[in-house]
């Protein structure tokens, strides 16, 4: 049952379940299982380890097929990540966006435990005219039916990385999440974990792997999950692949009533691609402009931080918080949205109102005798 300290999770969509994490709850550098933020494209397979095979072809020398207990007999890797969704901050675009209208749960910290998936690769042998590694799971269904964005009929969700970034430490196959097995939701029994990239990329249920030798042009590669890129001039479609810096503010919520004179922790998380959180800001509003906040705990790689930020509002009225994030490639949060990422990347600054009222009188007892 739903609790002040872990509130009840936001359903987004019933069908496919799609639910978010109430960000104003995060207290833990870790979100526990049960509050992570679920995104499905299609309803969720009941996979059978026993019966479930991953199966690895295309361009390699040895086609391999492997059951759960001959991966988790492999040397496993446990590492922290996060994983934000694309259309994350969805609901902030002006004018709206199709799309599920996330607000600002759909992220989280977790750890994975699994199999470097580049240890995969290596025992089916890629050929050297490899270029893409194709994850695909085993949920599937029509996309957009009648629609002019409609799939050719069922599809099953399907993504491709580039063979440096599948051969990369950061990218394990994981079967473990928060030190448990995989729920059903989040990709029980096998799921693709690539840090530093939005969760498109983090392909749930995988049953096949297929090496290939050009670049990969499905539906959620080619017709959804994209962004434009102007640096040829006319702008031309590209695939989304790393998430954005960004920090967002998790307390106090929007529209929070602070009282004047007492101090108050502004709290949230940071978190960017494959470059490390360096700085976060503060802007209370108050005239004294940015600020640097306090980074919590020990950095690591492709995990979100915690940060925190203690300020003592001395006048009564309104005031807009803001916070912002920079990265170790020197990218700052932007200010404002962008006119290229279609209804996906919502990193801009997004503010919280608070009001500051004064502080409740108290009186003495008065007798009379």
């Amino acid at each position: 049952m739903p609790t002040p300290q872990q509130p009840s999770l936001i359903v987004r969509q019933k069908s496919p379940q799609n639910i978010e994490f109430p960000f104003s709850s995060l207290s833990d550098w870790l979100i526990p299982t049960e509050q992570f933020f679920v995104r499905n494209h299609f309803p969720s397979p009941d996979l059978d380890a026993r019966d479930w095979r991953l199966r690895v072809g295309g361009a390699v020398e040895r086609p391999i097929e492997l059951d759960l207990d001959s991966i988790k007999a492999m040397r496993s890797t446990t590492f922290t990540a996060v994983v934000e969704c694309a259309g994350n901050g969805r609901v902030y675009y002006e004018p709206p966006k199709e799309g599920l209208q996330w607000q600002n749960g759909a992220v989280g910290n977790a750890a994975w435990t699994g199999v470097l998936l580049r240890e995969i690769l290596e025992m089916a042998g890629v050929k050297p005219t490899a270029c893409e590694v194709l994850l695909a799971g085993a949920d599937s269904g029509v996309v957009d039916a009648n629609k002019k964005t409609a799939s050719p009929g069922p599809i099953a969700f399907a993504r491709s990385l580039p063979l440096e970034k599948a051969i990369a430490d950061s990218t394990i196959l994981a079967y473990s999440m928060n030190e448990e097995p995989l729920t059903r939701d989040h990709g029980y029994p096998l799921r693709a974990v690539v840090g530093g990239w939005f969760g498109m990329a983090w392909v749930k249920w995988i049953t096949d792997i297929t090496v290939v030798e050009r670049p990969f042009l499905g539906y959620w590669q080619a017709r959804d999950y994209f962004r434009w890129e102007r640096s040829l001039g006319e702008p031309r479609l590209v695939p989304l692949a790393e998430m954005e810096v960004k920090a967002q503010i998790a307390r106090p919520a929007q529209g929070a009533r602070l009282i004047a004179g007492q101090p108050y922790r502004i709290f949230g998380a940071a978190w960017s691609g494959e470059a490390a959180i360096r700085q976060v800001q503060v802007c209370t509003g108050d005239g004294r402009g940015w600020r640097e906040a306090r980074l919590l705990e020990t950095e690591h790689p492709f995990a979100w931080r915690l940060w925190e930020y203690m300020w003592t509002p001395e006048e009564v009225g309104r005031y807009t918080l803001r916070c912002r994030a920079i990265d170790g490639a020197g990218c700052v949060q932007p200010d404002l949205q962008r006119s290229d990422c279609e209804s996906y990347a919502a990193n801009w600054i997004v503010p919280v109102e608070v009001t500051v009222v004064p502080a409740p009188q108290t009186y003495e007892e008065e007798f009379v005798i």
